[in-house]
C-alpha cells in the first residue's frame, strides 16, 4: 500500500552530466571514513540540469493534485448531500485533466533523448537513456540520536560528525556527476545502506524515517519506511547512469561503441539484479515487467552497438563479409521486435512512454532494411572477389557454404547454387531484397512520422532518409526496362551475431566502504537486531590469584569465565560480559592482547572496567535467524555477508520492502551466540586467564 507523499522539495535537481556539469565537493572535515564523493552543482545552468529542474517542478505539481484528489475522493465518499456531490464531482473532473496534462509534459520531458547523447557529429541511430529516479531530502539526525541512546545507552551528541556524513552523503547521491565518479558515489551509498540497517533498522520496531521516491517514467510519488524501498530506488538508478553514460560515447570509433556496450551491459545486469532480488516493489518503474522490460531494451542496444562495430570493422567488401553484416543487422531488428512485444503487454502498454515504442519499433523495421539492403549488395555487387583461379575456387565454396545457410527456411525456385553461379539470377533476387529493404525503411519513416518527439530528433531523420535514399538508388541500378516479370518475394534472413550481449552483474565490491558509525562497535555485538543490558562499571583490584577472569576474542573481548570467590566475581562480573572500556578507555575494536595490557598495567588502586551483557533470549533468537539465512539461497544475503566477511560482522536481508510483511532473514554471527551455546571447556585452548 503506498503512502501519499506529504512534503515538498526543498530544491531542484540535476540528474547527472558531463564535462559542462559544475562539481560540488562534499565537505568532510575530520570524517573518519574520509569520503571524498562529489556530487554536481544541481544548479548549473546545463541542458541535463535544466530537464532534471522541470522535471522536479512536473513531480511537485502531480504529487498536490494527487494529494488534493485524494481528499475530493474521500469527501465525494463521506456526504450524502447531493449539492456537494456534484460539486467534488466536477472539482475531480479538473483534477484528472491536470493530472493528464502534466504526465503528457512529464512524459515528453522523459523522452528527450537527445539531451543525453553525445556531442559528435557522425550519424548514429540515438539510444534510449533513462532519466534518475528523484527523491526529497531525508532526515536522519533525530531518528538516528533517539536510537544512539535508546538502544546503545550512549551520548548521540558524540556522533553528530557521523550523522552529518551520512547526511551529506544522501545529498551528494541525489546529483551524481555522468561518468565513473557518479556511479562511485552512487554505490558508496548503496553499500553504506547495509551497515546502516544493520546498526538502525531493528526487526521488532520502525526507526520512523520516510522515504520519498518519484517514479522515473510518471512522476508518481511512493513513499515507504523500509531501507529496502530505499536501497532499490539507488539501484535503480546506477542502472540509469549507466545507459546515460551508454548513451553518450561516441560511437564513431571502436573505442567508444566498446565502452558503450560495457556501459549498457551493466545497465542491463542492475535492473536485472533489481528484478531477481526484490519484491513488492511500491512504484511501476521498479516492478517485475518493467524491470524485464528495460532488460531487454539494454540487450537490444548492446545488440545494436555490436552491428555498429562489425560496420566499423569489415574493411573487406566480400560477399561473405557482407551476408554477415546482413545477418547482424537482422539480429537487432529481432531484439527491438522483441521489446517491443515487451512493452505491448498490458501493463507496460499505458506505461511506456510513446516515443519509446516508436523508437523501437524504428529500429525494428530500420534495421530489418539494413539486412535486406546488405544481401543486396552481396547478391549483385561481389560476384568474383579474387583473381587466381585457385583462390576463387575456395571462396565460391565459401560463399555457397555460407549461402546455404543464410535464410530461415530455403526459397522456392531455383537452387541457391544455382544463383550464385548465374548473374541474372543473383540480379533479381538483389532486387528482391531491395524491394523488401525500402518498404521496411518507409514503414520505418512512417512511424517516426507519427511520433511529435521523434520528428523532432534531426539526426534520426537524416540516418532514416539517407539510408532510404541509398536502398532507392541501388534500386534503380537494378531495375530494367525489360524486367516484366513481377518481382519475387525474398525470403526471411537468418539472424546472427558474433557477439551474443552479456548482462555484467553490478559489482559493489569495486567500491570500498567503511561503516560511517564503526565507533559504536563491531556488529557482530552491537547492531540493531542485538540486545543487551545496560552498560555496567566493574571496579577491580588484583589480588595475588589475579583478577579471577579469562577472557577470549577480540573487538571486543569477551568474559569467557569468571572464577567463583575471586575479585572478578565478588565485584558483579559475570561469563558473557563484553568489556567495552577500560579505565573510561574505549576498547570495543580492542584487540585481545591490547585490553590485557590495560589490566596487567593498572595501578594499585585496580581498574575500573564498562562491561555490557547481551540477552540470552534475543541472542537464541538471532540465532535462529542466522540459520534460517544460512539455508536460504538468496544471492543478495549472499552478497551482503561476503560485504561484511571480512570484519566479522553480520548480515541482513533487505530483499522485501513492503513494510507490511514481515522481516526475515536477519542474523548475526555464530560468535554472538556461542557465549550461550558452546560449553566453555570445549575452547579452553583460545582462552587465557589473568
Amino acid at each position: 500500500m503506498e503512502e501519499p507523499a506529504t512534503r515538498e522539495f526543498e530544491m531542484s535537481l540535476s540528474d547527472g552530466a558531463s564535462d559542462d556539469d559544475m562539481p560540488l565537493t562534499l565537505p568532510t572535515e575530520g570524517s573518519h571514513s574520509g569520503s571524498i564523493r562529489k556530487g554536481c552543482d544541481p544548479f548549473a545552468q546545463t541542458q541535463r540540469s535544466k530537464l532534471q529542474h522541470r522535471r522536479a517542478r512536473i513531480n511537485q505539481q502531480i504529487n498536490k493534485e494527487m494529494l488534493m484528489r485524494a481528499g475530493a475522493e474521500n469527501l465525494f465518499r463521506a456526504t450524502t448531500n447531493n449539492k456537494v456531490r456534484e460539486t467534488v464531482a466536477l472539482e475531480l473532473s479538473f483534477v484528472n485533466s491536470n493530472l493528464q496534462l502534466l504526465k503528457e509534459e512529464l512524459e515528453e520531458l522523459n523522452s528527450n533523448m537527445e539531451v543525453y547523447q553525445t556531442d559528435s557529429e557522425a550519424v548514429n541511430v540515438p539510444m534510449i537513456p533513462l532519466g534518475l529516479k528523484e527523491t526529497k531530502e531525508v532526515d536522519f539526525t533525530v531518528s538516528i540520536q533517539d536510537f544512539i541512546c535508546e538502544h546503545y545507552g550512549e551520548d548521540s551528541s558524540l556522533y553528530d560528525k557521523e550523522i552529518k556524513e551520512l547526511m551529506e552523503l544522501r545529498q551528494a547521491m541525489r546529483t551524481p556527476s555522468r561518468n565513473q565518479a557518479g556511479l562511485e558515489l552512487l554505490m558508496e551509498y548503496y553499500n553504506q545502506l547495509y551497515y546502516l540497517d544493520q546498526r538502525f533498522f531493528p526487526p521488532h520496531r520502525n526507526l520512523g524515517v520516510h522515504f520519498h521516491w518519484y517514479d522515473s517514467l510518471t512522476g508518481v510519488p511512493s513513499c515507504q519506511r523500509a531501507l529496502a524501498f530505499e536501497k532499490g530506488s539507488v539501484l535503480f538508478n546506477i542502472g540509469a547512469l549507466y545507459t546515460q553514460i551508454g548513451a553518450r560515447q561516441d560511437r564513431s570509433a571502436t573505442a567508444g561503441i566498446d565502452r558503450a556496450i560495457d556501459a549498457f551491459q551493466r545497465a542491463a545486469g542492475a535492473f536485472n539484479y533489481l528484478k531477481e532480488n526484490f519484491s513488492n516493489a511500491p512504484s511501476l518503474d521498479m516492478s517485475g515487467p518493467s524491470l524485464c522490460m528495460l532488460v531487454r531494451l539494454m540487450i537490444a542496444q548492446v545488440q545494436e552497438c555490436v552491428f555498429e562495430r562489425v560496420t566499423l570493422t569489415t574493411q573487406d567488401i566480400h560477399f561473405t563479409s557482407q551476408l554477415s553484416l546482413a545477418q547482424e543487422a537482422a539480429r537487432v531488428s529481432d531484439v527491438y521486435l522483441l521489446v517491443q512485444q515487451t512493452m505491448t503487454q498490458p501493463l507496460m502498454k499505458d506505461y511506456v512512454p510513446f516515443s519509446w515504442a516508436s523508437m523501437v519499433q524504428v529500429k525494428s523495421e530500420h534495421f530489418r532494411a539494413l539486412s535486406h539492403y546488405y544481401t543486396a549488395v552481396a547478391l549483385c555487387d561481389h560476384m568474383s572477389p579474387v583473381a587466381s583461379a585457385e583462390e576463387k575456387e575456395q571462396h565460391e565454396e565459401e560463399a555457397e557454404k555460407a549461402f546455404l545457410q543464410f535464410y530461415v527456411s530455403t526459397p522456392l525456385g531455383p537452387s541457391l547454387s544455382q544463383v550464385l553461379q548465374d548473374p541474372e539470377k543473383r540480379r533479381k533476387l538483389g532486387k528482391a531484397h531491395l524491394r523488401r529493404a525500402v518498404i521496411r525503411h518507409e514503414e520505418a519513416m512512417r512511424v517516426h512520422g507519427l511520433c511529435k518527439i521523434l520528428r523532432k530528433m534531426d539526426i534520426l531523420q537524416d540516418v532514416l532518409s539517407l539510408t532510404h535514399k541509398r536502398s532507392l538508388d541501388k534500386y534503380s541500378e537494378l531495375d530494367r526496362e525489360d524486367d516484366f516479370d513481377e518481382t519475387a518475394e525474398a525470403p526471411e534472413i537468418q539472424s546472427q551475431t558474433h557477439q551474443k550481449p552479456d548482462i555484467t552483474p553490478t559489482n559493489f565490491s569495486t567500491v570500498q566502504v567503511t561503516d560511517i558509525f564503526q565507533r559504536l562497535g563491531p556488529l557482530s555485538v552491537f547492531c540493531a537486531r542485538a540486545r543487551w543490558g545496560p552498560v555496567r562499571l566493574i571496579c577491580l583490584q588484583r589480588r595475588e590469584g589475579g583478577l579471577g577472569l579469562t577472557l577470549r576474542g577480540d573487538s571486543p573481548v569477551l568474559v569467557a569465565g569468571v572464577i567463583p570467590g575471586g575479585c572478578a566475581a565478588e565485584a558483579g562480573l559475570r561469563e558473557g560480559d563484553y568489556i567495552v572500556a577500560v579505565d573510561g578507555q574505549d576498547c570495543k575494536w580492542a584487540k585481545h592482547g591490547e585490553v590485557v595490557n590495560m589490566l596487567k598495567s593498572c595501578s594499585e588502586s585496580g581498574v575500573e572496567l564498562s562491561v555490557v551483557t547481551l540477552h540470552s533470549h534475543d541472542t537464541q533468537v538471532c540465532e535462529r535467524r542466522a540459520i534460517m539465512l544460512s539455508n536460504c539461497g538468496d544471492k543478495e544475503n549472499a552478497r551482503q555477508r561476503l560485504l561484511g566477511a571480512t570484519k566479522g560482522q553480520s548480515s541482513a536481508s533487505l530483499l522485501n520492502w513492503n513494510r507490511k510483511k514481515k522481516r526475515e532473514g536477519s542474523s548475526v554471527t555464530k560468535r554472538l551466540g556461542s557465549t550461550f551455546s558452546l560449553s566453555f571447556g570445549s575452547i579452553r585452548d583460545a582462552e587465557d586467564m589473568y
